[in-house]
C-alpha cells in the first residue's frame, strides 16, 4: 500500500493483527464503533486483522491470541491511560500509539496541564477540587463561567459548564461520579479547534486544523458521535500564520508529553486570537464522525491508508537494557 508520504507498506509483513476495542470505560460504546471501523478498514487493505474486546476477554486470552501487533482502538480508562500499554509491554506485543507513561500522563488532565505549564505552553487557569474544597469560593478565583470535569475521562463525560454560584454543587457532584478529584478550569470563549498529529519525535507532524461548530457551542457526547447537526470545517478558516502556529503548538504539546504514533490536541482560540491547549488524546476516536480521519482526508489520506499507517508504526516503547553475559 502507498501512503501519501510515498512510503510503501507491505501489509502482509504486518502479520496477524489484533484490533483492541470495547473495554470497560465510560467510552465503551464509542470504542466499539472505532474498533469496528478500524477492523473493516484494515481488512479491506489486506491486513489479517481480528477484533478483540478487552472488556469481555482476558489478558491470558490476549497473550494466547498470537498477535504480531495490535491496533489500540480503546478510549478512556484501561485503554488510553497506560494500563493496556503496560500489559502489552510485558507481553512483548507491539502496539499503536503512545507508551505507558505518556498515555498515563495525557489521560490525566491535571498532570497534562502541569507539564504544559512547565514548558511554557498556554492552557487555561485551573484548580483541583476535592471533598474538602469550599466550592462557593472557586468562581471568585477562576471567574464565571467556568468548566468542571473529571480529570480522567474523555468524550465530554461528566463535564459541566458553570454559569452561576448555585451551579457549583451539582456540577461538582456530576464530575465526582467519575473521579475522586475534580478539575475546575477557566472557560475560554471563542472557537473550538482540534489538530491531529501523526508520527513520533522529530518526525511528528500536524494535520490540518479542524474547527468544530456545534449547535449552541455545545459539543457534547451526542453531538460528537451521533448528531449530524455539528459542523466541521477542515481546514479551518484561519490566516495561514495562525493555522501554522496552532499546528506547531499541537506538535510541541504532543512531544513534551512524550506521545508517539498518533494523537489529537484540542484547543480553544479566544477572541483575541490566543490559542489555549485543552487536552491531548492519545487514542482518538475513529468513528464515522471522528476528527483524525477527517484531517487525514484533507491531505489525501483515506481512512484505510490512515489505519495502515498508524498500524505500521506499532512498537513496544520500553527498552530493556542490554544484558551482560
Amino acid at each position: 500500500m502507498n501512503t501519501p508520504s510515498n512510503t510503501v507498506i507491505d501489509v502482509k509483513a504486518l502479520g496477524r493483527v489484533g484490533v483492541l476495542y470495547g473495554g470497560r470505560s465510560a467510552e465503551r460504546d464509542v470504542s466499539l464503533m472505532s474498533g469496528a471501523g478500524v477492523h473493516e478498514a484494515l481488512s479491506s487493505a489486506g491486513v489479517d486483522a481480528h477484533l478483540f474486546d478487552t472488556g469481555e476477554r482476558s489478558l491470558a486470552e490476549l497473550a494466547q491470541a498470537g498477535f504480531d501487533r495490535v491496533f489500540i482502538a480503546l478510549h478512556g480508562r484501561y485503554g488510553e491511560d497506560g494500563t493496556i500499554q503496560g500489559a502489552l509491554e510485558l507481553l512483548g506485543i507491539p502496539y499503536t500509539g503512545s507508551g505507558p507513561m505518556a498515555s498515563s500522563v495525557a489521560m490525566d488532565k491535571i498532570m497534562t496541564k502541569r507539564v504544559w505549564l512547565q514548558h511554557g505552553l498556554p492552557t487555561p487557569a485551573f484548580e483541583v477540587l476535592d471533598s474538602t474544597t469550599e466550592l462557593r469560593l472557586v468562581p471568585d478565583r477562576l471567574q464565571l463561567p467556568l468548566i468542571l470535569k473529571p480529570p480522567h475521562e474523555g468524550s465530554t463525560v461528566g463535564i459541566t459548564k458553570v454559569s452561576g454560584y448555585s451551579d457549583m454543587k451539582a456540577a461538582y457532584a456530576e464530575a465526582a461520579r467519575f473521579d475522586s478529584t475534580v478539575l475546575a478550569e477557566a472557560f475560554i470563549s471563542g472557537r473550538e479547534l482540534t489538530v491531529a498529529i501523526l508520527g513520533s519525535g522529530s518526525e511528528a507532524r500536524a494535520l490540518p486544523v479542524i474547527e468544530i461548530a456545534a449547535p449552541g457551542g455545545n459539543y457534547d457526547y451526542e453531538h460528537k458521535y451521533f448528531s449530524d447537526d455539528t459542523q466541521y470545517f477542515c481546514p479551518a478558516d484561519l490566516p495561514d500564520d495562525v493555522a501554522h502556529r496552532i499546528g506547531e503548538l499541537a506538535v510541541q504539546a504532543y512531544r513534551v508529553l512524550g506521545c508517539e504514533g498518533w494523537g489529537r490536541a484540542d484547543f480553544m482560540l479566544d477572541r483575541k486570537g490566543q490559542p489555549w491547549l485543552i487536552e491531548m488524546n492519545t487514542s482518538p476516536g475513529m468513528t464515522s464522525h471522528s476528527l483524525v480521519p477527517m484531517a487525514a482526508r484533507a491531505v489525501g489520506m483515506s481512512y484505510a491508508d490512515l489505519c495502515v499507517t498508524i498500524l505500521a508504526g506499532a512498537a513496544c516503547k520500553v527498552r530493556s537494557p542490554a544484558r551482560k553475559d
